[in-house]
């Protein structure tokens, strides 16, 4: 068998599997890169020589550097002015997607969204409406103002270095602003007057309390006299009845004792705040020892306090709870936190809930101390929603930051430096400055990510040295042969644009960057142009959930179906092929 084939056999295997989700895409990414390795296509002393390559490090650095400007509070003044914007929806979706793309512009498209997320919500929720028409638009926001810079996303990090290995030296931080900067602009117009408009109204609620109505699912109970669970203690009770029992507080002599611990001891005449589905309940009432109380509403207060609240959050793509359930995530026991409720698609989910696996999007109504909540949430990648507050920060913080920032800016954009050594500078000086922890800079680093780019950068090559890249690339030229050379940058666009929708956009680049070599090549025509293409091509993933992590994190929230996304995105998608085909001919000429 060939190494063309093989390769070709690879890569097949892992769109399919990139598509599906059914394994997570750093997983592929391995698998594709052990096939290649394997079959001696790699030499296996080179298969982890992707992980110390300059677009990798350049990702982390900047995944870093994003967390910097989050903790000293620049991003969150940004969104300030949101709420001087009032009830008028054209007026709230062009300042939310305004500010996201300028943030992606210069951080992680992923960070930019998380700290437009819950303010989007809180926007919807204070105009009394669906948060729908606002979280579509944010996320497309996030990918738009990626393009801008060579640092707003991974694919323009990637294509610079193909750049330079191709011996024409790598892309500046600002080149791709040429095409990117009105690209973004004209996208970002389209969605604040047109887009959102395409949006199907879905029954996402206005509110927490519509989608998690407290008092439909937590009853109270009173542990009567001589009953067999007075002093036993609050893990015993699950235990005894073989239910799914979960105890959320506890009023005693008159106060509440809120999330109290599994080793909380129950006294007579406790009054238990509990929740259990009406089977479990009438098992607990059957197995004797409590009684009902009188009917009334158990609000959420009864479950929040002064130390304890309760949250919504947001399940990323890349959580460590993926494809687990409460219990077997350890939630209480590992992290002191009570999983109340969860919600797909816009509605709550009524099964039992340890028997729920936890899927991308999903939102869950979770209850835990103030004082490490967010914390564990940071652990288990989930996203908090409308009750997170926005840092603010100190003046002389985002000074010291924006210096230590603008600095690797101007030093890689000016060619002093490779853009990967000035970018780990300025890690090094956030985290000796204090603006990034030791620890928070190794959290703020998306893994599965630096896995998939250290695993595909192998693949990629293989498919060059394979001569993969070279029969693809032929055939793209010959379907475009009757047409003038400049429809192969037509088709190059377009193709890279429906790939990025099906497979991650690093790995899209990945793949599609040699072959834009390649067809230049066969043209004896500039590469530049066609890495270009790939770049707009990548970061263009509107049509579906999985195309992009923004895509996928608004879907639970939003309440969309995977068919709502090519409502906007398909014409968004037109509207970009339009407007960057004569940018990239004119400011990238082929010859």
């Amino acid at each position: 068998m060939s190494d063309m084939l093989i390769v070709f056999m690879a890569l097949i295997i892992a769109l399919v599997l990139f598509a599906t989700g059914k394994i997570r895409y750093d997983i592929v990414a391995l698998i594709t890169l052990l096939i290649v390795t394997v079959t001696g296509i790699v030499n296996p002393a080179d298969a982890f020589l992707g992980f110390g390559h300059p677009a990798v490090v350049t990702v982390a650095a900047v995944l870093i550097l994003s967390r910097g400007l989050e903790n000293s509070g620049l991003a969150g003044m940004m969104t300030r002015w949101v709420s001087k914007v009032g009830d008028d929806e054209v007026k709230q979706v062009l300042s939310l997607t305004g500010i996201v793309g300028i943030l992606s512009s210069m951080m992680n498209n992923i960070g930019a969204l998380a700290l437009m997320l819950p303010v989007a919500i809180k926007t919807a929720r204070k105009s009394k409406r669906s948060p729908s028409y606002l979280l579509m638009p944010i996320a497309f926001a996030s990918l738009l103002g990626g393009m801008v810079t060579l640092i707003g996303t991974p694919p323009n990090i990637i294509i610079a270095t193909y750049r330079a290995q191709n011996g024409s030296g790598p892309f500046l931080i600002f080149d791709f602003a040429y095409v990117g900067f009105f690209v973004a602009l004209i996208g970002i117009l389209f969605i604040s007057f047109i887009g959102w408009r395409l949006i199907p109204t879905r029954k996402s609620p206005a509110s927490k309390e519509d989608l998690f109505a407290v008092s439909e699912y937590l009853t109270e109970v009173k542990v009567s006299e001589k009953s067999k669970f007075s002093g036993k203690m609050i893990m015993d009770v699950g235990s005894a009845t073989g239910g799914e029992i979960l105890i959320v507080g506890i009023i005693r002599d008159g106060k509440k004792i809120v999330a109290p611990s599994i080793y909380e001891i129950i006294r007579e005449g406790d009054t238990l705040v509990i929740k259990a589905n009406s089977n479990d309940l009438q098992a607990l009432l059957d197995s004797g020892g409590f009684e009902l109380t009188e009917k009334i509403d158990v609000t959420e207060e009864m479950i929040g306090s002064d130390t304890v609240e309760v949250i919504e959050a947001v399940v990323k793509p890349d959580s460590s709870i993926l494809n687990k359930t409460a219990y077997s995530a350890n939630l209480r026991w590992i992290y002191g936190i009570n999983l109340l409720a969860v919600a797909r698609e816009g509605g709550r989910i009524k099964d039992r809930l340890k028997q729920v696996r936890f899927q991308p999007g999903d939102i869950l109504l979770l209850q835990g101390k103030k004082e490490s909540l967010q914390e564990a949430l940071s652990k288990i990648g989930c996203l908090p929603l409308a009750e997170r507050g926005i840092r603010l920060g100190k003046q002389k913080l985002i000074i010291l930051a924006v210096l230590i920032f603008g600095s690797a800016l101007l030093i890689s954009a000016f060619g002093l430096l490779p853009i990967q050594v000035a970018f780990t500078a300025a890690v090094v000086l956030m985290i000796l400055t204090s603006i990034v922890s030791l620890r928070e800079a190794y959290e703020s680093i998306e893994w599965p990510v630096i896995i998939l780019l250290g695993a595909m950068i192998p693949v990629g090559g293989a498919l060059e040295s394979s001569g993969g890249a070279g029969l693809i690339a032929g055939s793209i030229v010959s379907a475009a042969s009757v047409f003038p050379p400049q429809a192969t940058l037509l088709f190059l666009i377009i193709i890279t644009m429906f790939l990025s929708d099906l497979v991650n956009n690093a790995a899209s680049a990945v793949l599609m960057a040699p072959i834009g070599i390649t067809i230049a090549s066969d043209l004896g025509a500039s590469a530049d142009p066609f890495l270009m293409a790939v770049a707009i091509g990548a970061s263009c993933a509107f049509l579906t959930p999985i195309g992009h992590q923004s895509n996928t994190l608004v879907m639970g929230p939003g309440g969309y179906l995977f068919t709502d996304y090519w409502r906007m995105g398909i014409l968004l998608e037109i509207l970009i092929v339009i407007v960057s085909f004569p940018l990239l001919l004119y400011f990238w000429p082929m010859y």
